[in-house]
């Protein structure tokens, strides 16, 4: 018996029987949430959805929406038509699909849609 509460004195946390743990633990303890969940705002949620169904009629999208990668602009860019994506320097931006040419469809934190030239882009 003493050979047994000699080790529960240095045994780590970790390798102690899991009743241990229990007793160790107070009712007064409150376990952490580590996770912390944003919670949605309605308006901007109805604003991207919005943007998505503007994006599916505009570019006769039809296709699930899945991020395939994500790349930050390099520099600051205006849209010259209605379907380019305007970016600026540093921004986020996930990368929805691939064209022909040298542009692919992103999605900014905003929820917008547009097309972004590969140059203007870097990938991590």
């Amino acid at each position: 018996r003493e050979k047994d509460d000699k080790y529960k004195t240095w045994m780590p946390k970790f390798l102690m029987a899991k009743e241990d743990k229990d007793k160790r633990k107070s009712s007064n303890d409150v376990e952490r949430n580590n996770f912390k969940v944003k919670k949605s705002n309605p308006e901007k949620s109805k604003k991207m959805e919005k943007e998505e169904k503007f994006f599916r009629e505009t570019f006769m999208y039809d296709k699930e929406i899945n991020v395939i990668n994500t790349a930050t602009a390099e520099c600051s860019v205006p849209s010259k038509r209605r379907v380019d994506l305007p970016v600026t320097a540093g921004e986020q931006l996930d990368v929805i699909d691939v064209t022909e040419g040298n542009a692919v469809i992103c999605r900014n934190l905003e929820g917008r849609f547009g097309y972004v030239l590969v140059e203007h882009l870097n990938f991590r």
